[in-house]
């Protein structure tokens, strides 16, 4: 059915998800459908001013863990992980050694 105030926000969202993949596919425009995630991933991820939150956080109720963070353990994937402070920062320790050698 039609509905004016609904396609109002349809028509914001889709030119805001435009201007992400406007963005991430600049080169090419052909692979457009296999950037849809990572810009999706991004307008989920970011702070939004009208509701004073993440997207993701108001559905799922936590916080997004984000692909960098497991590459480079944070102090909340410790916490998860049941780490005391002394391991995580022995952990991190080894982590900045191993980077200093390579």
């Amino acid at each position: 059915m039609y509905n004016a105030s609904a396609n109002g926000l349809a028509k914001a969202f889709n030119k805001t998800l435009y201007n992400l993949l406007r963005k991430l596919v600049a080169k090419s425009k052909r692979d457009w459908h296999e950037r849809i995630g990572e810009a999706l991933w991004a307008y989920r991820t970011i702070y939004k001013t009208p509701t004073q939150a993440i997207p993701y956080a108001l559905v799922f109720r936590v916080e997004a863990v984000l692909p960098l963070e497991l590459q480079i353990p944070s102090l909340r994937i410790a916490i998860h992980e049941g780490l005391t402070d002394d391991e995580n920062d022995k952990l991190l320790l080894a982590l900045l050694e191993a980077l200093d050698e390579k």
